[in-house]
């Protein structure tokens, strides 16, 4: 089969690629067990493209149990490259309003119960996570939106909660204070995964709400849902106008992220992880 090097994780609302033909399901195993769903791939344009949709079909996994290992094992298994989420988030900052898009930069982990890396048993591996998102990948996504005449702001730091519970109000208090930007529940593992996966990771985040900081703008699940559906159709458009600009070679620190990362010596890591991460470190490793 074709690398399929462009893939698309799709969260609350945005369940398929606009324009796409030729489409197939397929059915992916990982040593990590099973992704969210099977996976749907096919063409933008002639450009092939693979989707997932994060919380699986029908929206029935929750934040905290998504096997983002699987995930992401699954797209480098078709040969993904770059990956773009498409996540809702609320807004932190008075600026950043409701139904507004944000291709944030940076981001900060306050998940508690998730695994966050491939490397837990035989293996040991640092990689890069200075800058979490591909700056190259974001800025095209930026680009696009702006001309298309989204309300989009480049930049500003995600700050990753555990859910499935929205923020109390101290917690959200407390968020504005540090700084941040956006809150949402599914970026923290994805990109340090797909950083491990030396994939290109950036996040189109879709601004529900105002968390719960703004007195009279307390968050709802029905305002959540009304905004998201909302911003559908532009995100649809997005994507579809993004896709065929992404065929380019890769020059990012994304690319070669497990460069001198792994640690572990190579007569010390036995076959059997060997063999289970190969298609993460095998060239590393021969």
């Amino acid at each position: 089969m074709e690398k399929i090097k462009i893939g698309i994780i799709g969260g609350s609302g945005v369940d398929q690629i606009p324009g796409i033909k030729n489409v197939s399901k397929i059915e992916v195993k990982t040593p990590f067990g099973a992704p969210s769903d099977c996976l749907t791939v096919g063409a933008v344009e002639d450009i092939p493209v693979a989707f997932l949709p994060r919380h699986g079909e029908g929206h029935r996994i929750s934040p905290t149990q998504i096997n983002v290992r699987a995930n992401i094992y699954a797209l480098k298994s078709l040969g993904v490259e770059q990956l773009i989420s498409v996540s809702a988030v609320g807004s932190l900052k008075e600026e950043i309003k409701p139904r507004d898009f944000v291709i944030p930069d940076q981001l900060f982990d306050r998940t508690r119960n998730r695994v966050s890396t491939f490397f837990t048993e035989g293996i040991v591996a640092h990689i890069p996570f200075a800058n979490p998102y591909c700056k190259e990948l974001s800025e095209v996504l930026y680009k696009v939106a702006e001309e298309r005449g989204l309300s989009v702001k480049l930049g500003g730091t995600y700050v990753c909660i555990e859910g499935p519970q929205f923020s109390t109000r101290a917690e959200s208090k407390v968020y504005r204070q540090l700084g941040f930007s956006i809150i949402g529940m599914t970026n923290i593992p994805e990109a340090k995964l797909a950083r491990e996966a030396e994939i290109c990771y950036a996040t189109i985040a879709l601004v529900t709400d105002y968390d719960v900081w703004k007195e009279g703008e307390e968050v709802t699940v029905e305002q959540v849902l009304g905004n998201v559906k909302a911003n559908v159709e532009n995100v649809k458009g997005l994507l579809k106008t993004v896709i065929p600009l992404l065929q380019r070679e890769r020059k990012c620190e994304c690319s070669t992220a497990l460069c001198g990362g792994i640690q572990t010596a190579r007569d010390s890591i036995d076959n059997e992880t060997a063999e289970k991460l190969k298609l993460l470190v095998g060239k590393y490793l021969s």
